[in-house]
């Protein structure tokens, strides 16, 4: 029989899992009585565990949310999911979370077993975060809009628009997304009756207000598509289309993950259709695929295209 400490420890491992345990579950795992098993429970509710008894033939035990968070149990990949987590956040959008990912990692690598500190630290160096230099989100902010979304609460805030203005605003929250640095909202906007896209680095006070929010069904397949198609109109797109003298197969091997359809021509030719949003970019693109192309539309695409000539003509004279 294993002794107490130990017992507590598995008991405990136990009721961390999301279910409800019997007496008579917990003390045949742990082959003790559920005598044992109840004066088990009360010294964990003397830790701190806020350890939960129900009554009747089907009640039993379970770990419910205390006033603060006591010690958890981790398996081997638990441990390492979160250390990795920690790690990512590091570098991430949200403001001030930094410092708190990285005590949060400290306690818990100082506590690994040397073999999963190797594993973390493996990941840790094949892993690089790319932080760029973009908006930063208070933590409040994403708690209150959260919270409001999880309870379905409309919620009031000042909006900052891109030219500096203004604008109170009162909106029924439906999903927080997050895309690289910044982060949006998408809700419904009680004032505008439509719905809205708001960048959350620029919402500024945001208070549930209480009030009920009405389930609505989004203009889109769902949050991030709707703020994909938001963020393309914000930059025109102009309809490219070029022919190059090589099969579907090469061309689509050359163009890699590029966007856009390629369709077969006659005479072993390919044509390349896509929304471009910029055409210097889609000018460069082509003179890197090292194939004989003709551009076919806009007009622009060859302006860019002279253009790059020139400048080549000039720094080779």
């Amino acid at each position: 029989m294993m002794d107490t400490s130990a017992r507590l420890l598995n008991l405990l491992s136990l009721l961390q899992t999301p279910r409800e345990w019997s007496g008579t579950e917990l003390a045949g795992r742990l082959e003790v009585s559920t005598r044992t098993i109840r004066r088990d429970v009360d010294r964990l509710r003397e830790l701190g565990y806020p350890v939960e008894a129900t009554m009747g033939a089907v009640g039993g035990y379970r770990l419910v949310a205390g006033k603060a968070l006591p010690p958890l149990l981790l398996d081997d990949e638990e441990a390492v999911a979160i250390a990795v987590g920690l790690r990512a956040a590091a570098g991430s959008a949200v403001d001030g979370i930094e410092d708190a990912s990285l005590r949060a990692l400290t306690k818990l690598e100082q506590v690994l077993p040397s073999r999963l500190r190797y594993r973390v630290g493996a990941l840790g160096s094949a892993v690089v975060t790319m932080t760029g230099g973009g908006p930063r989100v208070e933590p409040s902010v994403l708690t209150v809009l959260a919270g409001a979304i999880a309870n379905h609460e409309r919620v009031r805030f000042s909006y900052r628009a891109a030219d500096g203005a203004r604008t109170r605003r009162h909106i029924e929250p439906q999903r927080l997304v997050a895309t690289g640095r910044r982060w949006y909202l998408v809700a419904w906007d009680l004032d505008r009756d439509d719905w809205r896209m708001f960048r959350v680095d620029r919402l500024l006070s945001p208070e549930a207000t209480g009030g009920r929010a009405a389930p609505r069904e989004l203009p889109a397949a769902d949050a991030a598509a709707f703020v994909s198609d938001k963020l393309r109109n914000l930059w025109p797109t102009a309809p490219v289309v070029v022919d190059f003298d090589a099969d579907t197969d090469t061309v689509r091997a050359k163009l890699g993950q590029a966007p856009g359809e390629v369709e077969e021509l006659p005479e072993g030719r390919s044509r390349w259709r896509v929304e471009a949003d910029r055409l210097d970019w889609t000018a460069v693109r082509l003179l890197m695929l090292d194939l004989p192309f003709t551009v076919q539309s806009p007009p622009a695409l060859l302006d860019q295209l002279r253009t790059f000539g020139e400048r080549a003509r000039q720094a080779t004279a």
